[in-house]
């Protein structure tokens, strides 16, 4: 299925005339807490439902186009190092041709020697944030510090450190806040991204990009976005319920899941504004392209032989509706690719 995902997001790209040579790749991680007795729970990371089975699948999207790229379903246990850049390889290898650079952003479950050879071996631009050990908070104590009036925390540094068992040393960049005597309260889920010392709170980046410490902390900041489209394939795509006890059965339940998520990112990118481009693409999640373009009232008839849909003339969005199916009806081949339904290139 993700070949076919694969196969499909290569001519949809070509019929809707998306020519990105530039992506951006957010990876995450999410918690589906389990309450039956499906194959694979585990006890592990589960912050709002801590001592719970759950599954902890690896997902990967495109920022400009919102598309899960890949991923799997996975066991409540935290990710090996090698499994998650067995996940970064299928993902690259999922992207089509055109693409020539790849950013990637990551949160501290990603944080890791493997993961970071994955990136390097393709040639990724990519930022990662970092875990703590003894070792790391020795060099944020030893590292030269200065104002950082460019983002929202009290200090900033940069270093270069080689982690134990990497083979050789990266730039690590650090932003830190005072810590204010305020306590926690019950329930709060912990703050994956934040690490503590008696008197800062660090968040901490292993990249090879050479942009200022500013400009990184707010790109990566961006990565946020990742964790809504995994709250609307939860929420409207089902991506959380998980319909059988049987291993196998639920993963092809979430790879369909998955595609039925993209199907809609791929309308709308042929619903797109001949305009359009990445910054402003919009995206319409899969509850409003539900009630924008299936849940509508109309009469299905037949008649000699033919079979139509009627939709009333008061229906709001007749214009758009019309514009969409003109440009699917138009999809076709031209030679060994499909010619462009649309009349402007999405590009970044």
């Amino acid at each position: 299925m993700l070949e076919v995902q694969r196969r499909m997001r290569e001519r949809v790209w070509e019929a809707a005339y998306v020519q990105l040579a530039a992506v951006t790749l957010d990876t995450d991680t999410t918690v589906h807490t389990l309450f039956g007795h499906q194959m694979g729970a585990r006890k592990g990371y589960n912050p709002k439902n801590k001592g719970k089975k759950s599954y902890q699948p690896i997902l990967t999207f495109l920022a400009e186009t919102r598309e899960y790229v890949s991923g799997e379903l996975r066991n409540g246990d935290r990710p090996t190092g090698a499994q998650i850049a067995r996940h970064l390889e299928s993902v690259f290898a999922a992207l089509p041709p055109q693409v020539k650079t790849i950013q990637a952003r990551a949160d501290s479950g990603f944080y890791c020697r493997e993961a970071v050879e994955a990136y390097q071996n393709r040639g990724v631009q990519f930022i990662v944030a970092a875990r703590k050990t003894s070792r790391l908070v020795d060099e944020l104590k030893a590292a030269d510090w200065k104002r950082s009036p460019r983002t929202d925390a009290d200090g900033q540094c940069e270093f270069r450190y080689q982690p134990e068992g990497w083979g050789k040393a990266c730039r690590f960049i650090a932003v830190r806040y005072e810590k204010k005597p305020t306590p926690k309260e019950a329930g709060d889920p912990e703050q994956y991204q934040l690490f503590d010392t008696p008197e800062y709170s660090y968040r901490v980046f292993v990249t090879n990009m050479k942009e200022s410490v500013d400009l990184l902390v707010w790109f990566y900041n961006r990565r946020a976005g990742a964790e809504n489209l995994i709250k609307e394939a939860n929420n409207d795509a089902g991506l959380a319920a998980h319909p059988s006890g049987r291993w196998t059965m639920n993963c092809n339940h979430f790879q369909l899941t998955m595609l039925a998520y993209n199907l809609n990112c791929w309308l709308m990118l042929f619903n797109r504004e001949e305009q359009a481009k990445v910054e402003t693409l919009k995206h319409t999640t899969l509850a409003t392209a539900r009630l924008r373009f299936l849940f509508l009232a109309a009469k299905i008839w037949r008649h000699a032989g033919r079979v139509g849909v009627s939709y009333s003339d008061h229906y709001a969005e007749q214009g758009i509706f019309r514009r969409l199916m003109e440009r699917l009806r138009r999809i076709a081949r031209d030679g060994p690719r499909f010619a462009p339904v649309v009349a402007t290139a999405l590009t970044g």
